[in-house]
């Protein structure tokens, strides 16, 4: 763990703290002040809230007593729900047993639960594993069952079939797909409130998202204002229509009713929109106050209370009211104003979130793309449905014609075309035969194919890109910081200008000034929006993973999709990155006497490289088998390999040796008939393998790593865009020269080593320059550390992939112009979000203070400031939303 200072061991005599990479946002260690880095640190839950510690010692204090810390922030429940406080979360501890109280499956709180992440048995019902001391077992079927706790072996008991037949459990795991009753949630706003189970944060008042993405999104708070706001309309409306009809001519409800009966309807209708249908405002309102952490919700009590708390005194005890309210003789009545604020903010928040229910739509895209079940081939070749959670690693799966593939794994048997758009983002399906890879959520279109499993449940690339968007989606983008800043005085600052802007109308304002000041002061709380200020680049951080995700692009973080577009300096590693990464024949020659037919020669080096697994010797397969399909067999005796060099064997005795050129020629082969080819080879950068019988060369085969299709293209492209390109290779120079001037680029280095690409980027960076790094493989992982910005192709090694910030899952560079593409996109809308949420409310604010009035004689009434707050952060999201739609 990395802190503000160095030293060694915990800050309060604890053990060290383990080291960790430093975060773009540290937290801070209630105990002891110090800044903790998040990912990885260890972290406490103390009612709804997550606290983070530089050590053990830390952790423990605070745990006795989390009171004498800080300072208790409760989460409020939803309407109707229950408000659960997390448990402390404890530091894991690997390879042993571990107990905890509470059940795993929602048992008794004061159960003991026994888990052992090493333990050779599954439970049947949670799926986590225990180990044979577990004191939870039971029988059945002749067979030993093993739980966690006491609840699952209940559940087992009860019904075994609900959790052994594939059917009913994969319908099961279906429904659970939603967010369970103990899952934690998350405000997304400030992703440090997190706690067991639905509810409202307590810094901004907004309602708390599932931290794991499900494919249901829960919309009870939705359907509950849905229901709020209709039943307001039955009464707002109306009270607005007769209210604003009133002060038409020849109208006159207050005279026809009388005044006593048409005020008392005026309180009649508000009072249930206001006290009843705005209760939930008011809650957040209290809860904001009495943590000191003061949001939008702040504002509409205390405006909306004022508004209709007046409008109640002015009724029951007009005596006790100042002269300077009356108009008319007769002192003015809200009502109205109340509860058409309260029906707007109803609106306002149904809108809202509806909004954020379609920014999570990415991710339930992806979720809806692994199928719930899979087919197994048993060892006699009958194929058995199975739950896909039942897959296993080496499991020879049939993957039907229109079928989506389960898990992640190679092809056996069979050819087809699968379409891989939902992830890669490329609308042609790829052609598939024994050998290539197939990706799990990807769907086949036409023939049957036969695959292994390689990969399963959360290591398919699937599983790792909704959990990669998830995380990014909950980070913070350092452009945010302005707007936490703000955030933290605008609140008081709003309340300050009402107060401001009620003395000022009291004492120089027309008559009625208390009146006027009283709707100038509403006014100004009502119309203050800081969940514009505050939701302005989470939800475009938001939108934007999703839309990348869609295109192949996953970024780990807010703070990697800031600084990619920032780019000026773009360092790409060539195998790989630039070429497929894998050798190909390009140019070949074979012998031709009156003697032999040339496709013998041909089925000699199929032959020869048959027992070999190099990539080389694979590639020359590939291309005699494209050349010649049914390769005819031939005998080979006394085969030898020689390291680095080639093979050799025996024809029929004759000696057959099929390799380098140096090597031939040092057995005395006759190189001279081939030279020109073997020089045309090395200016290529390819390599050149000789098939020689006895001293004589009888065929030859240059291999290359082609450069892949769109490189060319991409690389125009990033160069057009003003990026400065630079090729480094481990290669030797002709190859990277080969490259370089087929691709155009004009600043390349071969031969370098790790450290050497290591140092480029900090050359580059030391010049001020903003520095990207492309590669794959594990000798690139130090510069895409490195680099401000490390990019890993889709198809590289797990080192790089975990060293790099953003991952192009098809392993392209057009993913890399699409991936910039996307960076600037999205940091210019939430500089448009943040443009309109600081120039609303520094417009806004004044307005409803009453600034216009000396020019237009006009004050802005509170129903207006209502809507107009409602609006703006639906503006926002609306604007975020965009962001799917823009071509990259």
């Amino acid at each position: 763990m990395q802190h503000d200072h160095q030293h060694q061991g915990g800050c309060c005599g604890g053990h060290p703290a383990p080291e960790q990479p430093a975060p773009a946002k540290p937290a801070k260690d209630p105990v002891c002040g110090m800044s903790v880095v998040r990912e990885g640190a260890l972290q406490s839950r103390w009612r709804g809230v997550a606290y983070y510690f530089c050590s053990p010692h830390c952790q423990t204090r605070f745990d006795a007593a989390p009171e004498n810390f800080v300072q208790a922030r409760k989460v409020i429940p939803l309407a109707g729900g229950m408000n659960a406080v997390a448990a402390p979360l404890k530091p894991a501890t690997p390879a042993k047993p571990e107990t905890a109280s509470g059940s795993c499956c929602g048992g008794h709180a004061k159960e003991t639960m026994v888990s052992d992440a090493q333990g050779a048995h599954t439970d049947p019902v949670c799926g986590m594993k225990v180990n044979e001391n577990s004191q939870h077992q039971w029988q059945y079927q002749d067979q030993t069952w093993y739980f966690c706790c006491n609840s699952c072996l209940q559940k087992f008991s009860k019904d075994p079939q609900a959790y052994l037949d594939p059917q009913r459990k994969a319908a099961r795991e279906a429904a659970s797909k939603t967010a369970a009753p103990d899952a934690v949630y998350m405000c997304p706003m400030d992703p440090e409130i997190e706690q067991i189970g639905p509810g409202i944060c307590p810094i901004c008042g907004m309602a708390l998202e599932p931290k794991e993405a499900t494919l249901e999104e829960d919309d009870s708070e939705l359907r509950d204002m849905e229901k709020r706001f209709r039943i307001s309309l039955l009464l707002a409306l109306p009270l607005l229509i007769l209210t604003m009809t009133d002060m038409l001519p020849g109208v006159n409800w207050h005279q026809r009713m009388g005044m006593q009966v048409w005020n008392w309807l005026q309180c009649a209708l508000a009072t249930p929109v206001v006290v009843w249908l705005g209760k939930p405002f008011f809650e957040r309102a209290i809860a904001s106050f009495r943590s000191r952490n003061l949001n939008m919700f702040s504002l509409i009590g205390i405006g909306t209370a004022t508004a209709y708390g007046f409008s109640l005194l002015a009724l029951l005890a007009p005596g006790l009211l100042p002269q300077a309210f009356m108009a008319d003789g007769m002192p003015p009545l809200y009502f109205e104003a109340a509860a058409v604020i309260i029906s707007l903010v109803l609106l306002g928040q149904i809108l809202e979130l509806r909004a954020r229910a379609q920014t999570g739509s990415a991710i339930r895209r992806l979720l809806t793309l692994t199928p719930s079940q899979a087919v197994r081939i048993g060892a006699d070749g009958s194929a058995q449905e199975i739950a896909l959670n039942e897959v296993q690693r080496g499991d020879l799966l049939l993957i039907r014609p229109g079928a989506s593939v389960p898990v992640d794994g190679r092809v056996v048997s069979g050819e087809s075309y699968v379409d891989e758009a939902m992830l890669t983002g490329e609308p042609v399906a790829v052609s598939k035969q024994a050998g290539d890879a197939l990706i799990a959520g990807t769907l086949n279109q036409q023939g049957s194919l036969q695959m292994r499993a390689e990969k399963i449940g959360s290591e398919t690339l699937l599983a790792n890109m909704i959990q990669l968007v998830n995380q990014a989606s909950r980070s913070r983008a350092p452009v945010q910081q302005l707007a936490d800043k703000v955030a933290g005085w605008f609140v008081p600052a709003v309340i300050l200008i009402a107060l401001l802007a009620f003395a000022g109308w009291a004492l120089w304002g027309p008559a009625p000034g208390l009146a006027n000041g009283l709707m100038a002061a509403v006014s100004v709380l009502i119309i203050a929006c800081p969940c514009a200020l505050g939701l302005a680049t989470p939800i475009s951080v938001t939108v934007g993973m999703g839309r990348g995700a869609s295109e192949g692009i996953l970024i780990k973080d807010a703070a990697a999709l800031e600084q990619l577009g920032k780019t000026t300096t773009l360092i790409i590693d060539k195998t790989g990155t630039l070429t497929e990464g894998k050798p190909v024949v390009s140019h070949h020659w074979l012998h031709r006497d009156a003697g032999q037919q040339p496709e013998v020669w041909l089925a000699l080096t199929a032959a020869l490289e048959s027992q070999s697994a190099h990539p080389l010797a694979q590639a020359l397969l590939r291309h005699v088998r494209g050349l010649q399909a049914d390769t005819p067999e031939i005998t080979l005796n006394g085969f030898t390999s020689v390291h680095g060099a080639g093979v050799q064997a025996d024809w029929y005795g004759r000696i057959v040796r099929l390799g380098k050129p140096d090597w031939l020629a040092a057995q005395g082969v006759d190189l001279q008939p081939v030279k020109q080819a073997i020089q045309a080879a090395q200016q290529r950068g390819d390599s050149l393998a000789l098939l020689s019988e006895g001293k004589r060369v009888v065929a030859w085969y240059a291999l290359s790593d082609q450069i892949k299709a769109n490189s060319k293209t991409a690389i125009a492209e990033l160069r057009d865009a003003g990026l400065r390109v630079i090729l480094m290779t481990g290669d030797h120079a002709a190859s990277a020269q080969r490259v370089a001037t087929e691709l155009g680029i004009t600043e390349w280095h071969a031969d370098v080593t790790p450290e050497d690409k290591y140092r480029m980027v900090e050359q580059c960076q030391a010049a001020g320059q903003i520095v990207a790094m492309a590669g794959d493989g594990v000798n690139d992982a130090p510069a895409l550390a490195k680099a401000n910005t490390g990019i890993a192709m889709g198809n590289g090694s797990d080192v790089a992939l975990h060293s790099a910030q953003c991952v192009l899952v098809k392993g392209d560079l057009q993913g890399i112009r699409k991936a910039i593409a996307l960076s600037q996109r999205c940091m210019g809308n939430i500089r448009q979000n943040l443009w309109f949420a600081f120039g609303y409310n520094f417009i806004g604010v004044p307005v409803a203070a009453g600034l216009l009035y000396p020019f237009t004689g006009l004050l802005l009434s509170p129903m207006l400031a209502s809507a107009a707050m409602s609006l703006s952060s639906v503006s926002v999201i609306s604007n975020a939303l965009r962001l799917r739609r823009q071509s990259l």
